[in-house]
């Protein structure tokens, strides 16, 4: 349009003059210049392989993980380990018009937010989350899942099944947990660690709220009505909902517990996180660990 001469100044004008004398967006005057059921492209090359060859490799990533719902980013890195390098933009959009992207719930609108900062932490055992959700078994009925997740490496450090959600089951997950990471159950042993937990009964308890003060460990309580507080163990929980929990039936508690337990080796093994270069909760703490015990 900017080539186009005035018939009645036989003067040239840009299109942005034009849209805003006319009072039109454009980025419409480009759309319908373009035919109707033409679909655009991204200008610049595609890169090593087509968009169908691209596809391909992208379906052979999902089916060859163990894990389901995981997004565009984890997509686009287990891309670059096989040596495909493309950009982010195009593996979302060829996930998303090829429908592999993971089916999102749309939630309700949330009022100001009392957390505004961020909740994850720059050490290991440095802060802890925990929180409970429920399972099924098809001979016992419901049952009760704890697990205790750590907010710098987003390892899942204990879980643990019960029939009863009592507070004294909201501890197993925080026991395994000191003696994995910790070495052992004794006064103070945890001392330096922070836990993150809703204001369930189970967590406001005394017995919960002595068990952990023995071990060094201070209580951290979210906000109430603020879920985004806990959010590194709420984030967690969706993993073994989408890939377990509402996937796969289970006779017994005892199956259950079985199960979860093995889940959680996988996922510390081979969930990776992004905000640590794509590594694993495994190799995140290895590395922390191996810093602390060079010589400085």
């Amino acid at each position: 349009m900017s080539r186009v001469v005035s018939a009645g100044t036989g003067r040239r004008y840009g299109l942005a003059r034009v849209c805003h004398i006319w009072g039109v967006a454009r980025s419409s005057v480009y759309y319908l210049r373009h035919p109707k059921g033409m679909v655009r492209q991204r200008p610049g090359p595609l890169g090593p392989c087509s968009d169908e060859e691209l596809a391909r490799r992208i379906e052979r990533v999902l089916t060859g993980s163990p894990f389901h719902g995981e997004g565009y980013r984890k997509v686009w890195a287990k891309l670059r380990f096989e040596g495909v390098r493309t950009s982010k933009r195009r593996v979302l959009r060829l996930m998303r018009e090829n429908g592999l992207l993971a089916a999102q719930r749309v939630g309700r609108p949330h009022g100001p937010r009392a957390h505004d900062r961020k909740i994850v932490s720059q050490q290991v055992d440095k802060m802890w989350g925990t929180d409970m959700t429920s399972g099924w078994t098809t001979q016992e009925g419901q049952a009760a899942i704890f697990v205790a997740v750590d907010h710098c490496s987003a390892e899942c450090v204990g879980i643990h099944v019960a029939k009863n959600a009592t507070r004294f089951e909201a501890l197993e997950p925080i026991r395994q947990g000191v003696r994995t990471c910790f070495g052992s159950f004794a006064r103070k042993v945890a001392d330096g660690l922070k836990l993150r937990h809703d204001h369930g009964s189970q967590y406001m308890s005394d017995a919960f709220q002595d068990e952990i003060r023995f071990l060094g460990i201070e209580s951290s309580p979210a906000f109430v009505r603020e879920p985004e507080g806990n959010g590194c163990v709420e984030r967690f929980i969706r993993v073994p909902k989408d890939n377990l929990l509402w996937i796969k039936s289970f006779k017994t508690i005892e199956e259950l517990r079985q199960a979860l337990h093995q889940f959680k080796e996988q996922y510390n093994s081979r969930w990776i996180i992004e905000r640590h270069g794509y590594k694993t909760p495994n190799q995140v703490r290895m590395e922390q660990t191996m810093l602390a015990t060079v010589p400085g």
